[in-house]
């Protein structure tokens, strides 16, 4: 994640990052491990917010997503990942469920935008569909991990603290030893010392996490986060492209420290499949 305006080094006003970052921990293990229902419509509150925020950064530039449709879709998909597996009685059925509505919403968005005329139809369209991939599909195997029977909600803790572990490795290794750009067209403070912190964090704590809460073999939480760490720092990298092409620095203010809220999703989204596959192979 790339700091935000404040007081650090980096411009990131760490003690107000540091305390939102803890009210969202909060509320996601509370909601998490009481009611996993309310874990649901915290998720459907926050990637609605990272889709309102993407959407209207869309229309700056001119680009109209249907916004009410988008979020429908996106809570449809949510609820057929984490219900579809009950209603067919099959280990894989909210995975079928899912790709289903996924389907369906991507072509009844494509005949809504058909009525609102043929100019500029193309361009609206593939950002529409952009949309409801990313964010909104990627969230959707959160539910598939909550969904499991046995170990549903430390799955998603394993796969949430392991992401937040590349950003908070990355920011402090970064800030100390970062001289050597990553890639400086896209993301200038990006580091390589940055993202040898990530690895290490990334390692550490999947490799923590995955013995204690799952109960399995260190070497496969390591693995998780080294698969982690990559497709956490590309999904920073790819949020940077879109920001820079929209011409925005922060896709929002909602979390103060942070940014937007989809300046915090960015790497989540990214790294959700590949630790769903892991778990589901692995685990």
């Amino acid at each position: 994640m790339e700091p935000v305006a404040g007081s650090s080094r980096t411009g990131r006003n760490l003690p107000v990052a540091v305390a939102v970052g803890l009210a969202l921990a909060a509320i996601t293990i509370a909601s998490l491990y009481f009611v996993k229902v309310l874990f649901l419509a915290v998720v459907v509150a926050a990637v609605g917010i990272g889709v309102t925020e993407l959407v209207r950064s869309f229309e700056a530039r001119g680009i109209n997503v249907p916004l009410i449709p988008v979020l429908a879709g996106m809570a449809a998909m949510l609820a057929a990942a984490y219900w579809g597996g009950d209603l067919t009685g099959s280990v894989w059925g909210g995975t079928a469920w899912l790709v289903g509505v996924f389907a369906m919403t991507v072509l009844g968005l494509m005949i809504w935008r058909m009525f609102l005329g043929t100019e500029n139809y193309v361009r609206d369209t593939a950002a529409t569909i952009l949309v409801v991939v990313y964010p909104s599909l990627l969230v959707g195997f959160v539910a598939l991990l909550l969904a499991n029977p046995d170990q549903g909600p430390d799955r998603v803790v394993v796969f949430i603290a392991t992401t937040v572990a590349s950003d908070i490795g990355g920011y402090f290794a970064g800030i100390t030893f970062g001289k050597h750009k990553m890639a400086p067209v896209v993301s200038p403070k990006k580091t390589w010392e940055g993202f040898a912190g990530s690895a290490l964090a990334c390692m550490a704590v999947g490799g923590w996490l995955v013995a204690w809460l799952l109960e399995a073999d260190i070497w496969k939480g390591v693995l998780i986060g080294a698969v982690v760490v990559v497709l956490a720092t590309l999904g920073d990298l790819v949020e940077s492209v879109i920001k820079r092409d929209l011409g925005v620095k922060d896709m929002g203010t909602v979390l103060p420290g942070h940014g937007g809220m989809m300046d915090r999703l960015d790497s989540l989204v990214a790294t959700l499949i590949p630790v769903w596959v892991l778990l589901t192979l692995l685990v």
